[in-house]
């Protein structure tokens, strides 16, 4: 088994100088915690592990003897496989769609988005390119595990051309609420959400995250979850939360190393009789600087006392050169800074030490060490890293941390001083607090965090994804043993072939129709007609429609079909072939009036609902009703009619998008076994989706073959995945039992002697 990680980046940067490739390590946290995960399991005695790791290497290479060059040593040298790509692709991809799109409005900055159809259009390309590189190398026992916002199209790609790999998919910034999501051409959100479906587990960092991808797959697919569990068309996806570690032990024990203490002298030197509040990170408007550098000015202004007695250490790394926002971003942290050391600096004190520049691993442990307080105050962030790393540095367990509630982090690290990274006024006050605090309070809060981010560290989040990914595989797997495959497709076809006498049960809507936006619309197509002429014209074949649909709609569709037999409102009302109508026993309908009256209402409460009144059932349709408030307000009606009817005999059932009252006592179940005891079939197929054909596959015989249409658990023996594959199943049978032999057959055997 290997593992295939795939990102936009390589963990390593290629740059090309006077004809000859030099290799970079990347920096990042993603780069760093999945190496941290993947030399763990190289020195792991317990498994042997491989990987190759693909993305971009940096750079683009056109001649393709280079290319091939840089393949070879990329593989060879550090288990990478290089996607080629050109400076336009790139540009398009990466800092157009990319970073002009999915950034900003993920991150909640949707005045900075540009919706370009072009860049769309790459991004796409890319995703495309990846599916091709991947498919190159992949092998059957390969798990594949997509990271990032730059790919949310690939799962899908991987999954259509390779569905028996297990493949994972972790985003690691934030995903958006819905409102923000779906200011998305509504084509870009479906392929989004169907890419990132692609996948067997979807990772997010943070349960917010999580229940906001849930939601907008609700509102915009459809689809509904029970415990993060999605059932699509065809598959099981699994969405949960993988808040992402450090490498604990590496920021902690390289703590105490001599290069940290060289560093940490150096500082000491320089910065002796002044307290350190720390300001690191990348040059991104959504990091909130401006708030953080305002923020210090305030206290400068409102705390003279600590004029002199501590400097604010910026470190803002070079980040995305060249896209507009950026550098605009640049500009203003430059003023600013320049007004603050202006207004309150003097020859023997600079408030602020600004730097915009790279750090080395050993200079970036030793200022976490060395500051008192590290300034931590991202307006949107997916988990932030920096703030733990800060944590596992503190040796001594003193220090104090003041973190955004927005990053994904403040979920864990909550005995840090949260504030609200939009108010300056909290900032401000939070950093009169943090200079203020005990040093015995500063251990007890960093204890606690280091404790909790040694326990569940970068090796422990990659670990459990991936044993998460395999177990959704497991599950798939068991479901997939269920589904209709060959083998048993041929037994049927040979069981249905041979079979004197065939009983046929057939659910009509989400079996042989899909559903429609309301149940008029679903009129039988062409394909479903003539599938049940030729079953019907086979004297062999007893085929009963069983369905909750009223009477007259069922013989409006389906009366002048020779020889079927239909049955209405789910087994109250029956019509065998040639017959009239018939009511199983005399029912009580006085129950009805009470109860429309309180279906009126949740007419009157869901827009887009309605109700269909049949001659002994009633149902109340949500389908075209907004998702989450009609799902609401269903288990808000099913309560309330359990209690209303408790003295009743009738009752009450929620399907697909429906709540549906009907008289008891009656059921798909019992009305199959009317034509079950009537006669002996050696061949019984019953086919339905909804939750009420369990009924009949109850009490069907273990010889029957009982097929639910969807992957779900279900008394059935087998599943399909929907309705266009029972179409095709019944085609398949119906193909079979054309022969003229078998044709002649059935019709002598139906000749009295």
């Amino acid at each position: 088994m290997r593992l295939l990680i795939v990102s936009n980046r390589l963990p390593f940067t290629v740059v090309e100088k006077e004809g000859r490739f030099r290799y970079h390590e990347s920096v990042g946290g993603m780069v760093s915690g999945l190496s941290a995960y993947i030399d763990s399991m190289k020195n792991s005695s317990f498994v042997e592990f491989e990987y190759i790791w693909i993305g971009w290497p940096g750079i683009t290479v056109e001649d393709k003897k280079k290319q091939e060059e840089l393949k070879s040593k990329a593989l060879s040298d550090y288990h990478s496989y290089p996607i080629f790509l050109s400076r336009k692709t790139m540009d398009k991809f990466y800092y157009g769609f990319c970073n002009k799109t999915i950034w900003p409005l993920f991150h909640y900055f949707p005045s900075y988005t540009v919706y370009d159809e072009d860049s769309w259009k790459y991004y796409r390309l890319v995703n495309e390119k990846f599916c091709e590189a991947i498919m190159e190398i992949i092998r059957p026992d390969d798990i594949v595990w997509v990271h990032d916002y730059h790919l949310m199209l690939l799962p899908e790609l991987l999954k259509k051309k390779s569905p028996d790999n297990p493949v994972g998919f972790f985003l690691h910034i934030p995903f958006p609420s819905f409102e923000i999501f779906r200011l998305l051409p509504k084509k870009w959100q479906k392929d989004l959400l169907d890419g990132i479906l692609g996948a067997d587990l979807v990772g997010f960092h943070t349960h917010e995250y999580n229940q906001y991808f849930l939601r907008c797959v609700l509102r915009i697919m459809g689809y509904e979850h029970n415990m993060g569990k999605i059932i699509t068309q065809n598959k099981i996806v699994k969405v949960d939360t993988f808040p992402m570690g450090i490498d604990f032990q590496k920021f902690h024990n390289h703590a105490n190393s001599a290069q940290v203490q060289k560093e940490e002298e150096k500082l000491d030197r320089m910065l002796a009789n002044y307290r350190i509040i720390l300001s690191i990170d990348r040059l991104d408007y959504t990091k909130g600087l401006l708030n953080r550098l305002l923020s210090y000015e305030i206290f400068l202004e409102r705390y003279k006392q600590w004029h002199k007695k501590l400097i604010l250490l910026l470190i803002v790394v070079p980040s995305r050169i060249g896209v507009e926002h950026y550098q605009q971003n640049k500009k203003e942290i430059d003023e600013l800074v320049g007004r603050i050391n202006g207004r309150f600096g003097s020859i023997d004190w600079t408030p602020i030490s600004y730097q915009y520049k790279f750090l080395p691993f050993s200079s970036l442990v030793g200022l976490y060490k060395r500051s008192d307080i590290a300034l931590i105050t991202p307006l949107r962030d997916g988990m932030n890293l920096i703030s733990k790393e800060y944590i596992a540095a503190r040796t001594d367990k003193t220090g104090v941390l003041i973190l955004s509630e927005m990053a994904g982090a403040s979920k864990e690290l909550g005995e840090a001083i949260i504030i609200n990274p939009n108010n300056t006024e909290e900032i401000t006050e939070a950093l009169k607090e943090a200079l203020e605090m005990p040093k015995e309070e500063q251990i007890r809060r960093n204890y606690i965090m280091q404790e909790r981010l040694k326990c569940y560290d970068v090796v422990r989040w990659a670990h459990d994804f991936i044993d998460d990914l395999l177990s959704v595989g497991e599950e798939q797997k068991r479901f997939d043993a269920r589904l209709l495959n060959r083998k048993v497709r041929e037994e049927m076809k040979v069981d249905f072939n041979k079979a004197r006498r065939r009983l046929i049960l057939l659910d009509y809507d989400g079996t042989l129709i899909p559903f429609a936006p309301s149940p008029q619309m679903a009129v039988p197509n062409r394909d479903t007609l003539n599938i049940l002429m030729s079953l019907l014209k086979d004297l062999r074949n007893e085929i009963v429609l069983l369905s909750g649909r009223d009477k007259d709609t069922l013989e409006r569709w389906f009366g002048l079909l020779p020889n079927i037999n239909i049955v209405a409102e789910h087994g109250i009302l029956i019509k065998e072939k040639n017959c009239d109508w018939s009511v199983a026993r005399q029912m009580n309908d006085q129950w009805k009036t009470r109860i429309l009256l309180l279906l009126k209402l949740y007419v009157d409460r869901v827009p887009g609902s309605f109700i269909e009144e049949k001659d002994f059932s009633i149902a109340w349709h949500y389908r075209k009703s907004d998702p989450e408030q009609s799902s609401q307000q269903a288990k808000e009606l099913m309560d309330t009619l359990v209690n209303l009817t408790a003295n009743i005999d009738v009752q009450v059932m929620q399907g697909n998008k429906v709540v549906e009252i009907r008289n008891s006592g009656f059921n798909k179940g019992t009305a199959g076994m009317h034509w079950i005891s009537k006669n002996e079939y050696d061949f019984i197929l019953a086919i339905g989706d909804d939750f009420t054909d369990e009924d009949l596959f109850k009490i069907l015989p273990d010889t029957a073959y009982s097929i639910k249409v969807g992957i779900t658990q279900t008394y059935a023996r087998f599943n399909l995945h929907n309705y266009s594959e029972v179409i095709e199943l019944l085609r398949q049978i119906v193909e079979v039992g054309m022969t003229p032999d078998s044709i002649n057959k059935g019709i002598r055997d139906e000749i009295p002697s």
